[in-house]
């Protein structure tokens, strides 16, 4: 464990701090990445579907999930719907709360290329009605369909630590911190699993060296203790 946590460090240290791809669709990511970039310098007008894509990307990188939806109703008026704009929608949907619209939306993308995003849409939204077991079901699912996506592999970490399966866990969770060393959410998902693992000193010193804050570093342990007792409640159930 103390070999894994000088290398968790040491990525951490050696990787850039670069915005991660959302991963909406292949066949215009390359468009969308350059207009992303464009109008971050200047606004421009969004006259290609890539170009819209990228601005409603945006958009929701910004937090402005009601906009965006507003924006995915007129890019869909003029260039038509496609999985990339359904699973904008559902992200659009479950972040404003509307949970039963967005779990028919992600379930959309069953037979399209992005059945892995559906499911791992319908996985956080499972996961926040305190589902765990059937957030861990539709991770693991959609981190097979999928294998290389750091954030799936991080959620489905997450969610077997939230049912107490601490050593379940472990491998996807070292997967994602090795595949995107850089992202905090991982990082904190790995503390967590450090926690709970009994290696309090290495979970403090990531903390620390990735500067969380004292409520992100109190949010962690008050998660730990719920995984603490899942363990608990599993040991006893058997």
């Amino acid at each position: 464990m103390r070999a894994l946590f000088a290398t968790l460090i040491c990525a951490a240290l050696a990787a850039c701090a670069t915005k991660q791809e959302n991963g909406y669709g292949v066949g215009i990511q390359a468009e969308r990445q350059a207009a992303l970039d464009q109008a971050l310098q200047k606004e421009s007008p969004p006259d290609t579907p890539g170009m819209y894509l990228a601005l409603i990307d945006r958009m929701q990188a910004q937090g402005l999930w009601y906009a965006s939806l507003a924006h995915i109703d007129a890019y869909e008026q003029q260039y038509g719907q496609s999985p990339d704009t359904i699973l904008l929608r559902a992200d659009a949907l479950r972040q404003t709360g509307q949970s039963d619209a967005s779990a028919v939306a992600y379930g959309r993308l069953a037979n399209t290329p992005l059945a892995a995003r559906g499911l791992r849409g319908l996985g956080l939204l499972a996961g926040e009605a305190a589902d765990f077991s059937r957030a861990a079901d539709l991770f693991a699912s959609a981190s097979r369909r999928a294998p290389t996506d750091a954030l799936m592999l991080s959620d489905l970490g997450y969610a077997r630590l939230r049912l107490g399966d601490v050593a379940g866990a472990r491998v996807p969770l070292m997967k994602a911190a090795e595949l995107a060393p850089n992202n905090p959410k991982i990082l904190s998902n790995v503390a967590l699993y450090l926690l709970a693992s009994g290696e309090a000193a290495n979970a403090q010193g990531l903390m620390t060296q990735q500067k969380f804050s004292a409520d992100v570093q109190q949010a962690i342990r008050v998660d730990a203790k719920r995984v603490a007792d899942a363990a608990r409640a599993s040991v006893a159930s058997r």
